[in-house]
């Protein structure tokens, strides 16, 4: 494998702050490897391998420490809330703020035309390299050693996932809500979209027969509408709003 670690001392750090230290450092690299890296060094005829297929191996890695925290640590939740809280806390956005947080954008081996276009910051990007960093852990140290590190970070996140109540499906009772008149028409609409592209805000209004009846933000747009059926459920006086 081609090695071509572009700061040592950045990803000397990423091992500080995951608390572990990669034997294979091969692995590591891989992990941290964008597809537009390796595209680009095909063309001149370098062969590089990139972080998809770790990402892939990832995501399981991923699935299967939550998914065993969820059950062991809420005994009372039934399977379909866990499967709701699940995909909350292993959304893109998710990972992508637990890659911020560790720096993993800075370390990120990428392709000149991603390096322009801000790719160390894109959400999609971070997430991926997220889980293909899970992987490389995994098949470097063992499970136990991704445990020690994740856990802590998604047992907070699905904490408050839990208190909140946030995994509600609002926008489906507020549909059955209004299904009960015929002939009301229930809709959303955008109204607004703030912030930098890797850190969107969505304003969406929900509205019945095209009177505003809520109104909600989110950093995507399903959790806008849902913040928005919310407030229309409270207003409607609809119990466990």
């Amino acid at each position: 494998m081609t090695r071509i670690f572009h700061d040592e001392v950045r990803t000397a750090l990423l091992e500080k702050k995951i608390g572990y230290v990669f034997s294979d450092k091969d692995r590591l690299e891989m992990a941290l490897t964008h597809p537009s890296l390796s595209n680009e060094l095909k063309s001149r005829s370098i062969r590089k391998e990139n972080n998809q297929r770790l990402e892939f191996f990832g995501d399981s890695v991923l699935s299967y420490i939550v998914s065993e925290h969820l059950y062991e640590a809420y005994p009372d939740l039934p399977e379909g809330e866990l499967s709701k809280v699940r995909a909350s806390v292993v959304c893109e956005t998710t990972l992508a703020k637990f890659a911020r947080e560790i720096g993993l954008g800075e370390c990120l081996l990428l392709g000149r035309g991603e390096e322009m276009t801000g790719g160390r910051e894109k959400n999609a990007i971070l997430a991926d390299a997220f889980e293909a960093l899970l992987a490389a852990m995994y098949l470097d140290g063992g499970i136990e050693h991704v445990k020690a590190f994740l856990l802590p970070i998604e047992a907070n996140e699905i904490a408050q996932v839990v208190k909140s109540g946030s995994t509600k499906d609002y926008k489906t009772a507020l549909q059955q809500f209004v299904q009960q008149e015929k002939g009301d028409v229930l809709e959303y609409k955008l109204i607004s979209e703030t912030g930098p592209m890797h850190s969107r805000e969505f304003e969406v209004a929900a509205l019945l027969n095209s009177n505003v009846v809520g109104r909600g933000k989110g950093s995507s747009k399903r959790a806008a509408e849902q913040s928005a059926a919310k407030e229309a459920l409270a207003l409607f006086g609809v119990k466990d709003a």
